[in-house]
């Protein structure tokens, strides 16, 4: 099955090395470049992509409103989003993770990380993102969105004692596999958890489970994972 990759930043040059390197893969091709969140929400609904690489800081429509046109479209379900940044301790990183994005990876990551954050994201299992995940997510994803309140502990009394457990454990970085030799469990298992708590909840991806379980106190900043 092939990834298909719309690809979303303002430099001309930085497309092109992605195009390389993400034709070059068997399992991956490029859809369509944009160079402004515009054109990318344009071309996101003509191509239907499975992954847009999206840039937040784009002039002409940047990649947060982007981010949240292309997630909020009932049209792109099947469509994700995966940011990049020159920052990877970024204000707009939490905004853009809020508005539907599957993850987020920081420009500097070398090759194969920019590839294996493409596939993790595709196949929605994991939030993705360098080593600092876990001082980012606590850092940006404690607090709610302002003037919303955030989704509150109550909301998380449909889901089982199992399924917060597995929640717990996701937000604080771990994967499946990792849940599951904690849990002594198969992934297998653990994936159906994650599955189970994102439909409940109404998440559109293990990205947006991981901002409920902060927002709504289910794991509080600081956390050690």
């Amino acid at each position: 099955m092939t990834i298909r990759v719309l690809l979303a930043d303002d430099q001309a040059l930085l497309r092109g090395a992605f195009r390389v390197l993400i034709d070059a893969e068997e399992d991956m091709e490029v859809v369509g470049e944009a160079a402004d969140g515009r054109e990318a929400v344009e071309l996101a609904r003509a191509t239907r992509p499975d992954i847009v690489l999206m840039d937040i800081r784009m002039p002409g429509g940047d990649g947060l409103g982007a981010t949240a046109a292309i997630c909020g479209d009932e049209d792109l379900s099947g469509t994700r989003v995966l940011i990049l940044t020159t920052f990877e301790i970024d204000e707009y990183v939490a905004q853009a993770l809020r508005a539907g994005a599957g993850g987020f990876l920081g420009k500097g990551a070398d090759p194969k990380e920019l590839l294996a954050a493409v596939r993790t994201v595709a196949a929605g299992d994991a939030l993705l993102s360098p080593a600092a995940t876990r001082a980012v997510i606590d850092q940006l994803l404690a607090q709610p969105d302002p003037g919303t309140g955030g989704p509150t502990r109550e909301r998380l009394a449909v889901l089982t004692a199992r399924e917060r457990e597995v929640m717990s454990m996701a937000a604080t970085g771990l994967t499946n596999e990792e849940i599951a030799e904690r849990m002594v469990v198969s992934p297998f298992t653990v994936r159906t958890h994650v599955h189970r708590a994102m439909s409940k909840l109404d998440a559109r991806d293990r990205a947006q489970l991981v901002a409920i379980a902060y927002q709504s106190g289910l794991v509080p900043p600081g956390r050690p994972s």
